[in-house]
């Protein structure tokens, strides 16, 4: 989860003043879901960090 939050913080706005904790709580869900919404990722469950997420994610972070 550590990487996880790290990425979201360079999303601008989907983990704003997000924590670096390694925990998976409601903050990280959010963040999650706001990424999903503003990029149209597809084929996980909202807030869900699937195996399309994740790829989106990587794709968009270092």
């Amino acid at each position: 989860m550590y990487e996880l939050q790290v990425r979201l913080l360079q999303i601008p706005h989907a983990y704003p003043g997000g924590a670096i904790n390694g925990r998976f709580d409601t903050k990280v869900q959010q963040a999650v879901a706001r990424f999903q919404e503003r990029y149209g990722i597809r084929g996980d469950e909202t807030g869900v960090y699937g195996d399309n997420t994740r790829h989106a994610l990587m794709l968009r972070t270092k």
